[in-house]
This record gives structure tokens, sequence and C-alpha cells, in this order.
């Protein structure tokens, strides 16, 4: 019998409602542990890397091109960044704001001659996930990612020292050039957010190797993606083996307790699933098994208040 594990977004993401009855119950009769939250620790428990590093450039553009191997990558997405009286907040990034392909066609010339100066190469092969080849042995300073950042002031998240000093000019030269760029007016003309700015981020070299104990993982991101096919797992397929299974898109606390839980609960009372896994990128982490609907004494439980 196979295990199933749901990943899923912050407790907090969901309203505070109630789960159905007997998905309440279920999960107060489960395993609960607390584990560390974020998205690159939730991501950690399922996937080990060798060397153990978090390279998410390198493994995208695996997937992307198949071309990662020899070299350094970096990401460098399109972003958009809005003034305000403290700075610059980023309100969007990558696929927040639908590009396609006559955007890279626009923007991206421009830009690589200016990369092309520091001996770095830039392309597009997605219109939302935009790369940068460094030679091998780049050093890198630490970079956010663009979804701890969304939102934020973008200048706290810069990368610091002299270590950081020649990417926070870069940033600066590529804003001056996409703020000047005149296919950013007709992109605000047809109600679409200016790309006018990149981020820098996710980078490092492709892995050595990338393992997980999941034999199936069901995903529509792009780092889940570039993971499972590193470690050579199944991306669909046969339903009774050990899968991962991406939701943290949800946002329905009916659509979590009806749709994805009450299902699979229905199959471990069945005897066609060994074990379910609920884990939240806030760290919550429930582990369901048939054996528990005996612990008929415990309190069912809401999901913000376990």
């Amino acid at each position: 019998m196979a295990t199933a594990t749901l990943l899923l977004p912050a407790r907090s993401r969901f309203p505070a409602a109630s789960l159905p009855d007997d998905v309440a119950k279920a999960l107060g009769r489960a395993e609960r542990t607390s584990v560390d939250a974020g998205e690159r620790a939730q991501l950690q428990r399922h996937f080990q890397l060798q060397p153990a590093h978090w390279p998410v450039a390198a493994l995208t553009r695996q997937l992307d091109v198949g071309d990662a191997h020899d070299g350094v990558w970096l990401r460098a997405d399109p972003a958009n960044v809005v003034p305000d009286m403290h700075g610059a907040r980023m309100m969007g990034h990558g696929d927040t704001l639908r590009l396609e392909a006559n955007d890279v066609a626009a923007l991206l010339p421009a830009l690589q001659p200016l990369f092309a100066g520091y001996g770095f190469t830039l392309d597009a092969p997605t219109p939302s996930r935009w790369y940068l080849r460094l030679p091998p042995g780049t050093t890198l300073p630490a970079f956010a990612a663009p979804d701890d950042v969304l939102g934020d002031d973008l200048f706290a998240f810069l990368p610091e020292g002299d270590a950081g000093r020649r990417w926070r000019a870069l940033l600066t030269e590529a804003q001056v050039v996409l703020h000047q760029h005149p296919w950013n007016a007709q992109r605000v003309a047809a109600g679409k957010r200016a790309v006018n700015s990149l981020w820098f981020w996710g980078g490092g070299e492709l892995p050595e190797a990338v393992r997980t104990a999941h034999a199936q993982v069901r995903s529509r991101d792009a780092l889940l993606q570039a993971l499972a096919k590193a470690a050579g797992v199944q991306a669909d397929g046969d339903q009774q083996v050990d899968a991962l299974v991406d939701l943290r898109q949800l946002r329905s606390l009916e659509q979590l307790g009806n749709d994805a839980i009450r299902p699979l609960l229905s199959a471990l009372q069945r005897g066609e699933l060994r074990r379910l896994v609920l884990d939240f990128e806030d760290g919550a982490r429930f582990e369901l098994d048939k054996g528990q609907r005996w612990r008929f004494w415990k309190k069912p439980v809401q999901l913000h208040d376990a």
C-alpha cells in the first residue's frame, strides 16, 4: 500500500472556517508534529540534493532547456517595481506579469549587451523565466527569492556587502534600460504592468544528484517538476505508488476538506492507502492512518486550532 503526501500552503492562507466533521475528527486523531516553516524548508523535506545547496536557476534551466550541466546559473526574472515614499516595492514578477513571446522579443535584446559586457549570457527560454549563464567558478552572494520580496521594500532584500556590489549596480543599470524602453509604454496602455526591473535569485550549479522517497510527483510548479525530473521520478501515472501531490495553490477550505482530504480518508478506510500525510508550509504536519479510527477519545481539530 502507498503513502499519499499533500503539499499544502500555510494554514493562514485558508479562511477561518470549519472543516467537514469527518475531516476535523480525522485530524484530531492524527499524529501531529511541527517542523521548519517556509517554502524551501518544505521542499527540502521531500528532496535531498547532493551537494546540499538549493540552485533553483540550474534546476529549472535543466527542465526548460536541458543544458545546465556546464556553468553557473542565475535567474534574472522580469519584475515590476513601484516607487513609494520609502523606496520601491516589487509588485509583480515572472508568471504574475503575464508575459508573452513578443515581450521577450522586445525587451531581451536591449538588456543582453549590458550583461555581455560583464561576460554573462542572458536568455529567456520561457517568457516568465529568464536566465544568466555565468562562467564556471563564479561566486555569488545570497539572493532572496522573489516571493519573499513581493509587496515589500525592494532595497531591504538587495545582496549585501562587497559580494553584492556588482549585482546592485547591474540591477540599477537594467532598471535604467527597461525604464526607457518604449515597449513598456505599450504594456501600460494595454492595462498590463511594466517590466521595469529584473530580480536575481536562485544561483548555483546543477547538483550532482537529487533524491526523494516519493515514486511520483504531481505538480504544475516548475521547480517541483525540475526536482522530480532530476530525481528520476514519475510526473503522473499509477496512483497506487508513494506520491507527492502539490496543492499549494488551494485557498478554499471546502476544496481542501471535501475534494482533497475526504477521498483519501475513504481510501485509507478501504485499505487502498497505507498513510496520508498533510504537509503545510507553516510547518504543521499531520500523519493519518487507518488504525487511528480507534482513538475515539480524541477531540476533532479545526485547521487553525491545530
